[in-house]
């Protein structure tokens, strides 16, 4: 059985900036350590939330280099490095490796795409790259590209292959990637409003975005379903569905990184072409996230 990256939740950390759009390193170990400090059990640097596809190379690399080194080995960390240039993905991967990364987070090639023979090429090659365990990044919605459950078999013969996050929104699917995988590929889910359902089929946590602003509760949805209290794990992540649902209100991470500085952290804004949320869903955020009882 390949070793497993995390139990229970990752938070998909977002990357503070400042009003010129700079990288807010100051905020960014305050809020690795707000994380760490509130139960989170892995943290994701540049991943979609982190706003990696508009980070400059030197900028993607430093973000992770200060999220290892704030963590200082009190959680795992797991570098986003996926890139639709699979060389690209295999120099930032090595990059990150050389940081002190625990894990690398790879999505499927987006824009240009590929076929399923691809998918299995382009991850394989990334795997060979290092010795960090991959956790390849179902997310159809955003690359056009969906890996299917016969693909993820076929990747889980890799050694270095070890999970997905799986953010396809078909439960039928990652039911059949589980059985047609089994212990050889960790299923992770990618979408908050499903985190029980996927543990139901044997998943071991979520990446999530609900967790930059609610760590606690989205450790506890976790960790009541491993403790067999399933009924109370349930009414947990029905409870937040309301507040998740206004997270994804707007493309993320725009809303989350909003729903931050409600909490009186200093997120700033997304870079462009992210736009500011609208009135209307900022105050449907700021009911949501009062109701919570999250909002400074």
């Amino acid at each position: 059985m390949k070793k497993t990256v995390f139990t229970g939740s990752a938070v998909a950390i977002i990357t503070p900036m400042y009003p010129d759009g700079s990288v807010n390193y100051e905020e960014l170990n305050r809020l690795v350590d707000f994380q760490i400090e509130n139960g989170t059990d892995a943290i994701v640097a540049c991943g979609t939330t982190g706003e990696s596809a508009t980070l400059g190379d030197e900028e993607h690399v430093s973000v992770i280099k200060a999220v290892v080194d704030r963590a200082n080995g009190r959680v795992p960390v797991i570098a986003g490095a996926g890139s639709n240039d699979t060389a690209y993905a295999v120099w930032l991967s090595r990059e990150a490796s050389d940081l002190g990364a625990d894990a690398l987070l790879h999505v499927s090639p987006y824009y240009n795409k590929t076929s399923q023979t691809g998918l299995v090429r382009h991850f394989n090659a990334i795997a060979d790259a290092t010795d960090l365990p991959v956790i390849l990044y179902n997310v159809p919605s955003r690359t056009g590209v969906n890996i299917l459950p016969e693909t993820y078999k076929e990747l889980a013969k890799h050694p270095n292959i070890v999970a997905t996050k799986e953010a396809n929104g078909n439960i039928s699917a990652v039911a059949q990637t589980a059985a047609l995988c089994g212990e050889e590929l960790t299923i992770y889910s990618g979408n908050d409003d499903q985190i029980v359902p996927l543990l139901a089929l044997g998943g071991k946590g979520v990446i999530s975005v609900l967790a930059n602003v609610a760590p606690k509760q989205t450790h506890q949805i976790c960790q009541l379903f491993f403790e067999g209290k399933t009924a109370e794990s349930t009414a947990l992540q029905l409870k937040m569905l309301p507040l998740i649902n206004a997270l994804f209100s707007d493309v993320n991470p725009i809303p989350v990184k909003e729903a931050m500085n409600m909490m009186g952290f200093a997120a700033g804004s997304c870079r462009l072409p992210l736009d500011s949320l609208s009135e209307s869903n900022y105050l449907k955020l700021a009911a949501q996230m009062k109701a919570a009882g999250l909002m400074k």
